[in-house]
């Protein structure tokens, strides 16, 4: 069996964009505790902390955002808002691609 190209968590390649997800928004009370001003970065990977129903939700917006997609009716190509599933307590997520890299440590 040939071996494969490691990809590790994290990994940037060609038209790949880091996304930062960040909650704008909430009415009610988040059961896992996320509040307004709650930041995560997405890369590859589900980012530690963050409630599953919610990475649900966003999962495709993330993926299309990563790898340089867009909403055509979007005023801005480079974000997306969507929304918690939680009807009873919605939070308002904005997803952001990255398009400046961090420098390499």
């Amino acid at each position: 069996m040939a071996e494969q190209d490691e990809q590790k968590p994290g990994f940037i390649g060609p038209g790949h964009y880091p996304v930062k997800v960040e909650i704008i928004s909430q009415k009610g009370h988040c059961h896992l505790g996320h509040k307004v001003g709650d930041t995560w970065t997405v890369s590859h990977v589900t980012p530690g902390g963050m409630c599953i129903g919610a990475f649900q939700a966003m999962a495709l917006q993330l993926k299309m955002l990563e790898f340089g997609g867009g909403f055509p009716w979007a005023p801005d190509k480079d974000s997306h808002e969507c929304a918690c599933p939680d009807g009873n307590n919605p939070i308002i997520f904005k997803l952001t691609r990255l398009r400046e890299q961090p420098p390499k440590e």
